[in-house]
């Protein structure tokens, strides 16, 4: 080949070289314009075509998340808690129905220092309201056996009488002792044994009347939600107008029964009795354990349903003189 023709050759390869080369940078670059970027998620998701339906993305799992709330949701309040029932509602002894009759209580008072006589007080028929004194030896047992025979619980207290010469028995209330000293004695008292519903005072006629005394006695039978009966031993006794303004569950004896222990003297008091619940509903004697009282109360109870009476305990005579509730004569 010529020389001329060699150059030309040369020449030719050079442009057909550079088109080339030129080329391919322009497709190169309109390729990183549009092809080759790494699609962002929401370009990735778009239809081929704006024909088809639109797929929404997917929203990330919440299972859990209505859970994690629910934990930490306060819980729903709850009803208040019912207000327990007082001691003398918890220890009552249920008394059998009563229909329409008139109720009669039944107080067996100084139980517990004479034994065997306790034991056949006891043994008679119930419910009957026992009334231990708090210093009598092996209350635990002697009350045990009175409520395992159906019978119900009091603590007797002993309390200053008028007579200066009567002594009520050791831890007695007086006058003339502080509030401090008053109110140790008759915790000692009430923490002799568990299970009673109230007390009654043990002559008393003196510490009674007084209301300054008589009074942190109430606070401290509120307190413990107890029954006051008032044995009445003395006619100006405040312990019925105290336990009102106290708001303390009471009731006040009505019959005496042996005062006069002869067996005629009981009968009149026990026909007293029956007058006197016919009259107002309900009524409360007191008796001791003597053998003349037990014996006529044998020979009575059995009667009761005859006569048109119900034997009740005292907290039954309670219920009814506070609410009316048992009122044969509604």
């Amino acid at each position: 080949m010529c020389p001329r023709h060699i150059a030309r050759h040369r020449h030719g390869v050079v442009v057909g070289l550079l088109v080339l080369v030129g080329g391919g940078l322009l497709l190169a670059t309109l390729s990183g314009r549009h092809g080759d970027r790494t699609p962002s998620p929401n370009t990735a998701r778009l239809p081929a075509a704006l024909g088809e339906p639109v797929t929404p993305p997917e929203k990330p799992e919440q299972s859990a998340r209505p859970t994690e709330e629910a934990a930490l949701r306060p819980p729903p309040a709850l009803p208040p808690p019912a207000a327990a029932k007082p001691a003398w509602l918890r220890y009552a002894v249920t008394a059998p129905p009563t229909g329409n009759r008139a109720l009669v209580a039944i107080v067996f008072d100084d139980l517990g220092v004479d034994r065997a006589r306790t034991a056949e007080a006891t043994r008679l028929r119930g419910p009957l309201t026992m009334s231990f004194m708090t210093y009598a030896g092996d209350l635990g047992e002697q009350t045990k056996a009175a409520h395992r025979a159906g019978h119900e619980l009091f603590l007797h207290v002993p309390m200053e009488a008028v007579d200066r010469h009567a002594d009520p028995g050791p831890h007695g209330l007086f006058t003339a002792l502080s509030r401090e000293e008053n109110l140790a004695r008759l915790r000692w008292g009430l923490g002799r044994i568990a299970g009673f519903v109230g007390i009654n005072n043990h002559m008393g006629s003196r510490f009674t009347s007084d209301a300054h005394s008589m009074i942190p006695v109430m606070e401290e039978l509120r307190t413990r939600g107890l029954v006051f009966l008032d044995s009445r031993t003395s006619p100006s006794s405040a312990g019925i107008r105290l336990a009102v303004a106290y708001g303390v569950p009471h009731a006040a004896r009505d019959v005496f029964l042996d005062d006069d222990q002869t067996p005629a003297a009981i009968a009149r008091q026990l026909a007293r009795l029956e007058y006197l619940a016919r009259q107002h509903g309900s009524a409360i004697a007191i008796g001791h354990p003597h053998d003349t009282t037990i014996a006529s109360l044998m020979a009575w109870l059995p009667q009761l349903g005859e006569k048109g009476l119900a034997l009740v305990p005292v907290s039954a005579v309670v219920r009814h003189r506070m609410t009316g509730e048992g009122d044969a004569r509604r």
